[in-house]
């Protein structure tokens, strides 16, 4: 299977950073094609420009001669059958360079369209059949309930309307990380790679 997965922490030696490695481990030993984005390794900039907005509906094409740092990415969206995103859940949703991430490479034109006269938005990621979040919050289970969780929301809620319509979405996230042992973290790492292992076959 394709599998693309965009990593976002600003730490290599984080535990998300390990979690983004273990399963890119795991993904090239079950023989998938990988392709990986570490957004602050390759100095992503999140910051969605006066001329993007300007041009949100436009010739895709011409737009990316203004904005050739999106391309690749773009790219292996559309390439990809499997999204995976890693990344730690700050202020109740994803780190400001993975929402700017969603801003600007999930472009009108690339990831979806609104079809003139249209109430809703046309999803054209369809070959992405399987979202899979792998996030850890500081903060209890609870406590994250009681949030509501809008990262979760933007994910699947969101996000997913632009893939295909029969996408299979999997949250794999541990709660609690800022007071977890090793030996918890251990068994969150080993559930992951076994649920997405799994998964993705």
């Amino acid at each position: 299977m394709k599998v693309l997965i965009v990593l976002a922490h600003p730490s290599e030696e984080s535990f998300v950073s390990f979690l983004s490695s273990e399963i890119l481990a795991e993904l090239k030993t079950g023989g998938h094609e990988v392709r990986h984005h570490d957004l602050w390794a390759e100095n992503f900039s999140p910051v969605f420009t006066a001329y993007e907005r300007l041009n949100h509906v436009g010739d895709v094409a011409e737009k990316l001669r203004a904005l050739p740092e999106l391309q690749q990415h773009i790219e292996d969206l559309q390439w990809c059958e499997a999204l995976v995103l890693v990344y730690p859940t700050w202020w109740s949703g994803q780190p400001a360079m993975l929402k700017g991430w969603f801003d600007r490479v999930l472009m009108n034109g690339v990831a979806w369209i609104l079809p003139e006269g249209a109430a809703r938005i046309r999803p054209l990621l369809t070959n992405v059949r399987h979202l899979i979040v792998v996030t850890t919050h500081g903060s209890g289970k609870f406590v994250n309930a009681l949030e509501g969780e809008s990262g979760k929301r933007t994910v699947f809620r969101s996000v997913r309307l632009m893939l295909h319509r029969r996408v299979r979405c999997e949250w794999l996230a541990m709660y609690g990380l800022d007071n977890a042992t090793l030996q918890q973290r251990q068994k969150f790492s080993g559930r992951v790679s076994r649920r997405i292992s799994r998964v993705l076959g």
